[in-house]
């Protein structure tokens, strides 16, 4: 008898899938404070909270957030923002994300959450035309409006030594 590995019949070939399996909701939850909620109760661990934020992630060929821990990754739900500004670098023009990256700080994209008043901008514009949303912490949010200034009535913000609009 020959080995399976030698047949020509292919239902003894197991079957490989062609690549991870479909994302579904599992009840992870970022609400518009950045806190997390599986299944309605709080995530209270703060090690397992902290890699959440670093590990969120979009997948602009689904069109869908995801969280990753080991091999596992998982579709995630998003209140407001899955992103969340940590720091501004007023200097620099950058902003710290909640998943570790800097990017630059685009003015014109500062929105209002309708929420509570939050600032809200565009990131990850190389991901997805048009970006996605970040939200604003309170401190980097504060530090922002110190920097705004009133020129005759109209407001910027001095980023990098120089004065950008500022209207929000």
């Amino acid at each position: 008898m020959r080995p399976v590995s030698e047949t020509k019949d292919s239902s003894f070939a197991p079957s490989i899938p062609a690549g991870p399996p479909p994302l579904a909701p599992f009840g992870l939850v970022l609400h518009h404070d950045g806190s997390f909620t599986h299944e309605g109760e709080p995530i209270l661990n703060r090690k397992l909270r902290e890699h959440f934020d670093r590990s969120v992630e979009y997948l602009p060929d689904e069109r869908k957030y995801i969280v990753r821990l080991g091999h596992f990754r998982g579709q995630v739900e998003i209140e407001e923002a899955a992103f969340f500004v940590r720091s501004v670098f007023l200097e620099t023009g950058e902003i710290a994300l909640s998943d570790r990256t800097r990017e630059p700080l685009d003015v014109s994209s500062l929105t209002e959450s309708p929420i509570d008043g939050a600032f809200l901008c565009r990131v990850k514009c190389d991901l997805v035309p048009g970006g996605v949303i970040a939200r604003f912490m309170h401190g980097p949010q504060a530090e922002l409006l110190q920097s705004v200034v009133d020129e005759d009535g109209s407001f910027f913000v001095r980023i990098a030594d120089e004065l950008r609009p500022f209207v929000v």
